[in-house]
């Protein structure tokens, strides 16, 4: 579908991606699925693209300017390689770099900015909690002030990257109860008192690295807070927005490739003496599919717009978020339906998607969740 939007930079941008991902990740993502690891060079080759340069001054490898639709089509572009385990293995870190760029001390900023922009190295945001994830204002990791240091206790789970992370960004209670008590700190690799525990037994995302992080008496400078003391809470939301933004647009590269193997699969496959796709029923499921691609994708341009165009667009956000998700869950139900037996077997997209569908409606903020922020949002 024309996209009302594009221009010519948006263009040239998700071709060399779309172009990187064909020749450097599709022809091997099967063998990295298995072997539940993909290499390094990979986010060392998407930051000279570009990929997390995205609102980070230039004077740190970035790319100096920001644009929703960019972020978007990197997003997109990389799902569709059909093993969304790199795209999360990339996203995941990315996530870290906005809080990095704007809140983190100039000092920090020079010793490592330049080195995650460019994919020399690992950053992870930790967030997520063993009793909380999208209820960001109960957290229970505590940072108490000690001179001129912060010790921080608890603990963090789900968290992405964390295997192969150098830094990271840790969200820790400084004070009372509620969203107005929450601080973010900068935590080195190696600080004592920081040791994690890897999370490999997974329905999907098998090639991406998630960890449990443990913090017992981890004491960081004070001058590792990252902007002021009880203030992280907006931090952190605003932060969501944009990885909500990348996850509908992931969803809806899945989508794509859903569609567009499902396509492929019906043209070879006959049965009762012709090819599947002149069968009535599986032409239905085609354009059913075709048709929640383009009402995604149409929802996308619109939001992204509104990203550039406006203040962050919240509710909309939210609504394109599970919008996104739903629509992924049918898709990929269809083609594996139009595949039958063949899409149950190891070793293609259709059933990589189809087990990792319930990642995206669960990641980065549920389905539930989104629902309600979106009817606050409204003012109801």
């Amino acid at each position: 579908m024309q996209n009302p939007f594009e221009n010519e930079e948006r263009k040239a941008f998700r071709e060399t991606v779309r172009r990187y991902v064909e020749a450097e990740i599709k022809p091997y993502v099967d063998e990295w699925d298995e072997a539940g690891d993909f290499p390094w060079r990979v986010h060392e080759e998407l930051g000279a693209l570009g990929y997390f340069g995205f609102g980070v001054s230039d004077a740190y490898g970035g790319l100096g300017f920001d644009d929703a639709f960019m972020r978007a089509a990197a997003a997109e572009e990389v799902a569709r390689c059909g093993a969304t385990g790199v795209w999360a293995g990339v996203g995941g870190r990315s996530i870290s770099i906005g809080p990095l760029e704007h809140f983190a001390s100039e000092e920090i900023r020079a010793r490592v900015l330049e080195d995650v922009v460019l994919g020399r190295k690992g950053s992870s945001l930790a967030i997520t909690e063993p009793g909380g994830g999208s209820d960001v204002a109960s957290l229970k990791t505590t940072a108490v002030r000690d001179g001129d240091e912060y010790v921080i206790n608890g603990s963090k789970t789900f968290i992405t990257g964390a295997l192969k992370g150098d830094y990271f960004v840790v969200g820790a209670r400084t004070g009372g109860p509620g969203l107005g008590g929450i601080s973010l700190f900068f935590v080195d690799k190696g600080t004592p008192g920081f040791t994690l525990t890897p999370l490999d037994r997974k329905m999907g995302w098998w090639c991406s690295d998630q960890a449990t992080l443990y913090f017992d008496n981890c004491r960081v400078p004070a001058g590792n807070l990252m902007g002021e003391e009880n203030r992280g809470f907006i931090a952190i939301m605003e932060n969501f927005n944009f990885e909500r933004l990348s996850l509908a647009a992931g969803a809806l590269g899945m989508m794509k490739t859903c569609l567009e193997e499902s396509i492929s699969y019906a043209r070879e496959r006959e049965t009762f003496g012709k090819p599947l796709i002149e069968h009535q029923v599986i032409r239905h499921k085609i354009a059913d599919m075709s048709a929640k691609v383009d009402q995604i994708e149409a929802y996308l341009n619109q939001v992204c717009w509104l990203v550039n165009e406006s203040d962050m667009p919240v509710a909309e956000i939210s609504k394109l978020k599970f919008a996104s998700t739903k629509a992924l869950e049918f898709c990929a139900s269809e083609a594996m339906q139009i595949w039958g037996g063949a899409g149950y077997m190891r070793g293609n997209p259709v059933e990589r998607i189809y087990r990792e569908v319930k990642v995206f409606a669960i990641g980065g903020g549920s389905e539930e969740i989104m629902r309600d922020l979106a009817v606050r949002q409204m003012g109801l």
